[in-house]
């Protein structure tokens, strides 16, 4: 499934040049893709697929179909590439290029990343905290990348001694990892492997490594290994996950006193835990699994600390022992509250930092254990990002945090929880004299059909004729719970700078007013994020952020999703569309429990063996609902090695598309053959090259050509 047949050049040219038909030099046409129907019925319903053939992915013809999408996108995008290459200088010249991130203490050293001009990958390093010692590189990821088109990070815990380090890399986008161990006194990689792992978590012994690994077809983490450092296997398996709803993640506390194990599932999670210092001890079960019921442990002193949602949809904080941590023994510490969600907390030997959101905006309280005595860090702009940074140690009164707004780079704060005061470490510098008084950001709300209001971040440029006869940008996601925070992009300047309003739509799927909104926007009510979005772009173009006949959209993955329906339901409203891997074949995925997610997302929409859930779900699928009518102009995006949307759903989807649409506007199809994954290149400089490429064809779509 995974390998690719090679057939000689001239053979995949001569099918490439079959598929795209040039009229002449000026004119390309799109390629058209043969019609194979392919049948399947459930619930009594024949659902034909005519391009079901284009998952068959090492078929030489597939292969070759995609070629010719590039192709015909590289002719339409030619008169483009002096922009892009402008665009390309401007938003590196915005960039940093060598640069150093703030350190963060761990056991005996300060660890830091940092990169160099030239360089595609980050370089990690640390030095003795306590003494004046030279840099020791414990990871270059450019040396690892080296003969690779591709790598990617997922895992790094360096084993409590500081002598040894475990991480795991992607050398092909599929988002599979491989273990492995580098020792770091000697700088030799040992001869530890596992393939497919997740989480990786040092027991205190400096010898044991608890690792989960994936199923190689499904892409669950399912199993839990208990691996001794310097053995060539097998690996003791200690847990095995039979539901394929649910999935494993470890941790270790930050008091280094106790490792968790967590099986999560959409909406229900059951936790297990073991002493760090004891990784041969059987593990224990918190609190029985109970449908609807998720709970996140962690530790302090005598006693768990667990955020649950058994009470309320926002979560609650309990303690129990450590003794017998069972619910029968919960004490509440912070109740819930239907007006503020409870994300995630964080606990020092002294103190307890809860990350919060309300209102649709993160925050941060600090809490004193000793005397109860609570602070909220004020964050000053309206629309922003506030998170953890890398706080490893336990006994301390400095917490680090991340701040960052649409016009605020990153910056990262220590924050003395004994005096409630925060000071700046570092804010990531800008060249080339950003200033950030030219800009205002507002956080605007839309009014949905149902009278919910929807929250938007907006960003433009002072100056900016508000007249409705500008350009508009607006983005949405809406799913999954997750929070579309407002994080700084140096790169989107370029469009700002052109006169554009950017804007994020924060509609309901998404995390940004608590689970409620979540639950309101998935299931049999995922209409509502479309029709969320809708109003979103309706209200803008209303209140005169921009024109209709200027706005393009963007959303990818799930956002792609939200592409697709809204296109299908009102393609009047949108003058362009960028649609980046998008889960646009809904029903054809969500039927086959093959495919890696699907068994596990039939809690996020719906299991379409259902009747009541096919009825639904058919409803909005956006490959089901493409038909003979007028569409907009559109880029859609994928990797061929995408592991969470497969390429062959936008794929599909754009030759559905190309066949049935009545209209005479442009439709392209970019696919990143090269290994590459969900987010596209791992190269920062590559990931440039193709935000450059995107903004030249989005600003030409806005009559903005220079």
């Amino acid at each position: 499934m995974h390998t690719f047949l090679r057939r000689a050049h001239i053979a995949i040219l001569l099918i490439v040049a079959a598929f795209i038909l040039l009229a002449d030099t000026t004119s390309p046409k799109p390629p058209v893709a043969k019609i194979v129907p392919h049948v399947t019925e459930v619930n009594g319903v024949k659902m034909v697929d005519n391009y079901y053939w284009l998952r068959d992915k090492p078929n030489p013809e597939v292969r070759a179909y995609l070629e010719a999408e590039n192709a015909y996108t590289d002719a339409i995008m030619k008169p483009t590439e002096g922009f892009q290459q402008k665009l390309y200088a401007e938003m590196l010249s915005r960039v940093k290029e060598t640069d150093v991130e703030v350190p963060y203490r761990e056991g005996d050293y300060s660890y830091y990343s940092r990169t160099e001009a030239g360089k595609q990958y980050s370089i990690f390093c640390r030095k003795n905290a306590t003494s004046d010692s030279p840099e020791e590189v414990i990871l270059d990821v450019n040396e690892l990348a080296k003969g690779q088109k591709f790598i990617g990070i997922a895992t790094r815990a360096v084993s409590s001694d500081g002598n040894l380090l475990a991480y795991s890399f992607d050398n092909t986008g599929f988002r599979q990892y491989q273990l492995a161990v580098k020792d770091l006194r000697t700088g030799k990689t040992l001869i530890d492997h596992a393939d497919r792992v997740g989480s990786v978590v040092w027991a205190n012994d400096n010898q044991t490594i608890f690792y989960t690994q994936e199923d190689d077809v499904s892409k669950r983490q399912y199993r839990l290994y208990r691996h001794t450092v310097g053995s060539a296997g097998p690996d003791d398996l200690v847990y095995e996950e039979k539901d394929e709803r649910f999935e494993l993640e470890a941790y270790k506390t930050r008091s280094q006193e106790y490792i968790f194990l967590v099986s999560g599932s959409h909406t229900t999670t059951e936790a297990r835990y073991i002493p760090a210092k004891d990784p041969s001890q059987e593990w224990k079960v918190i609190e029985p699994r109970r449908q609807g019921v998720e709970y996140y442990p962690d530790h302090n002193g005598d006693s768990f600390y667990i955020r649950v949602n058994d009470t309320g949809r926002n979560f609650r904080l309990v303690r129990a022992p450590v003794t017998d941590p069972a619910s029968a023994n919960w004490q509440e510490v912070l109740a819930v509250n239907p007006a503020i969600m409870l994300e995630e907390t964080d606990f020092f030997k002294n103190f307890l930092v809860l990350y919060q959101r309300e209102n649709g905006l993160p925050q941060i309280r600090v809490t004193d254990l000793r005397n109860g005595q609570s602070k909220r860090i004020a964050f000053p702009e309206p629309a922003y990002a506030a998170y953890p940074y890398l706080n490893r140690v336990y006994d301390t009164t400095e917490f680090r945090y991340g701040y960052q707004s649409p016009i605020t780079p990153a910056s990262i704060f220590a924050y003395d929880m004994d005096k409630g005061t925060s000071t700046l470490l570092k804010q990531k510098e800008v060249p080339g004299g950003y200033d950030a008084s030219k800009y205002t950001v507002e956080q605007i709300y839309a009014t949905a059909s149902d009278g919910v209001k929807i929250p938007i971040s907006v960003l433009y440029k002072k100056g900016t004729p508000l007249d409705g006869k500008g350009p508009i940008y607006l983005y949405g996601y809406g799913s999954y719970g997750i929070s579309i925070d407002m994080f700084f992009n140096s790169s989107i300047f370029s469009m700002v700078d052109r006169g554009v309003v950017t804007a994020v739509a924060h509609i309901r799927g998404g995390g940004e007013m608590g689970k409620a909104w979540h639950d309101a926007g998935r299931m049999m009510n995922k209409r509502t994020t479309f029709t969320d979005f809708i109003a979103c772009a309706e209200d803008l173009t209303r209140r005169g952020y921009g024109s209709k006949d200027r706005l393009v959209i963007e959303g990818r993955s799930a956002g792609g999703l939200l592409m697709g329906a809204v296109l299908n339901m009102r393609p009047d409203l949108f003058h362009a569309a960028l649609v980046g891997v998008p889960f646009v074949d809904v029903m054809n995925t969500m039927l086959d429990e093959s495919l890696p997610l699907t068994v596990g997302e039939f809690e996020e929409w719906g299991n379409p063996k259902e009747k009541a859930a096919f009825d639904y779900m058919i409803t909005y699928s956006p490959y089901d609902n493409v038909v003979a009518k007028n569409y907009p102009d559109m880029l859609v995006r994928t990797s061929f090695n995408d592991s969470q949307v497969m390429y062959w759903e936008p794929t599909k989807y754009v030759a559905k598309m190309r066949a049935l649409r009545t209209d005479h506007n442009t439709l392209i199809f970019k696919v990143n053959l090269d290994p590459a994954g969900h987010g596209g290149a791992s190269g920062r400089y590559d990931r440039l090259h193709e935000s450059a490429f995107d903004y030249a064809w989005i600003l030409n779509e806005m009559g903005i050509t220079s």
